[in-house]
């Protein structure tokens, strides 16, 4: 008996090369765009171990867990790093950037997560990669949350290294990730010694056997499922539009901003500026005296759809969220996750309003 997942003709090398192309529409990029046949992890590794080694000094922005991760790698990688870092329920600025170059002028590499979706907060990229310009240093960044939920473009920003995945805001499969890279990127890769060459890792191997070759024999077979699933959430959204998208996206961060504030019972933003909150997920921080997995997991109760989580680590005591990105970017899904907080809320004896918090949420997305 056949199956329409399982009796598939291979994947061509033309339809790969598509698929890369519709990518490089979504960036706006005329740089080199590769499909990492990974989830995002694999090519955010791969890049630093590509570009960063023992000579390597780099500015290494942490706002959330992934800055933190990061950092190790850069430093496993010989180079000699600098951080920066802010308190996660804010974000950094250019001028902080620039008082790092400053101070540390030889830095040659900077690292950054656009929007943390652990913590809630998105940085300003535009204002950054104009800093990062003017220090002539190689830009690596991290947006995987952000792209589909707000502007993300590697062109107009100056970033060397534009590592992006599908399967949040572009509401599509997790298995396969992608990377932009530009000719400066490659030409540090290929003077870098301990860049991994004959290794999963390895972005230069791509290069050599892929790109370099006309993109016309893929070097091993691809994950085929995930790249159909791809290709399908890639026309969706240009189908869509991507500003229909993005807007979706914002109103449902604003909505659960206001929602939250007008349900009252103690919940507050963790991020306390409305410009510093990522529009891919909202968190929350809990009234003291109640912990933030277990009213979770009464909220979930109700619907364990809800997309709804704890925070990770040390977090799960004090944050929630409201993960309102691809299909849950959606005033239902927003309303549905602030009345189960509330049913929960009320349980532990506080005094919430869930049908004013319904009302905001409807204001908003009006």
């Amino acid at each position: 008996m056949t199956h329409p997942f399982l009796d598939l003709p291979p994947l061509s090398a033309e339809r790969f090369a598509a698929i890369e192309d519709g990518v490089a529409r979504l960036l706006r990029t005329r740089q080199d765009v590769l499909i990492t046949q990974g989830e995002a992890l694999l090519p955010l590794e791969g890049a630093i171990r590509a570009a960063a080694g023992p000579g390597t000094v780099a500015l290494n922005v942490i706002t959330g867990p992934y800055g933190q991760t990061f950092g190790n790698w850069l430093r496993d990688a010989g180079a000699t790093v600098h951080d920066i870092s802010v308190p996660f329920h804010t974000a950094v600025t250019a001028d902080q950037v620039r008082e790092a170059f400053a101070a540390h002028p030889e830095i040659d590499f900077v690292s950054l997560v656009h929007a943390e979706a652990a913590t809630g907060n998105t940085n300003p990229v535009a204002e950054i990669g104009e800093a990062v310009r003017e220090q002539g240093a190689l830009f690596y960044l991290d947006a995987v949350a952000s792209v589909g939920a707000e502007p993300v473009l590697p062109d107009a920003w100056g970033v060397d290294l534009c590592v992006i995945g599908a399967q949040k805001a572009m509401g599509g499969p997790a298995g396969v990730s992608a990377i932009s890279v530009s000719e400066r990127a490659w030409a540090r890769m290929a003077a870098n010694p301990n860049a991994p060459r004959r290794s999963y890792l390895s972005l230069l191997d791509w290069k050599e056997r892929w790109i370099d070759a006309g993109r016309k024999a893929l070097p091993h077979a691809p994950a085929q499922l995930e790249m159909l699933a791809l290709q399908a959430c890639l026309e969706r959204i240009e189908s869509d539009g991507l500003e229909a998208v993005m807007a979706r996206h914002r109103r449902a961060a604003l909505a659960s901003r206001a929602g939250a504030g007008a349900l009252g019972g103690g919940l507050e933003p963790y991020v306390y500026e409305e410009r510093d909150a990522a529009p891919v997920a909202t968190t929350l921080r809990v009234p003291s005296g109640v912990e933030a997995s277990e009213l979770v997991a009464r909220a979930l109760e109700s619907d364990p759809a809800l997309p709804l989580a704890a925070g990770g680590g040390a977090l799960a005591k004090e944050m929630i969220r409201v993960n309102h990105y691809g299909p849950d970017a959606t005033p239902g899904a927003v309303r549905g996750s602030l009345a189960a907080l509330g049913a929960a809320l009320a349980e532990a004896g506080a005094d919430v309003d869930v049908a004013a918090a319904g009302r905001a949420v409807d204001e908003v997305w009006r």
